[in-house]
């Protein structure tokens, strides 16, 4: 699996959004029950959350692309998890 990484930060309502969505995609595909996912919460770690190239939380990476960049959907956390399979 490749890796994902997601930056956020606590008390964002969509970042709690995809949360509640990462539980529920990966509870409907076992094939995802393995995938970890480093968090980054941006305001306690500004220095690593700099280095990177994105606005708006949540911002997905994975494998070291950016795949999703802000407010988002429960298809699409299905399509950052499922593209972390390929």
């Amino acid at each position: 699996m490749k890796k994902v990484l997601m930056f956020h930060f606590a008390g964002c309502p969509y970042c709690a959004a995809a949360e509640r969505w990462i539980s529920e995609v990966k509870n409907e595909h076992p094939e995802l029950a393995n995938l970890e996912i480093e968090r980054i919460d941006e305001h306690r770690d500004p220095e690593t959350a700099d280095r990177y190239d994105y606005w708006f939380v949540p911002t997905f990476y994975v494998d070291g692309k950016k795949v999703h960049e802000g407010a988002c959907t429960k298809k699409a956390v299905e399509q950052v998890l499922l593209s972390a399979l390929a």
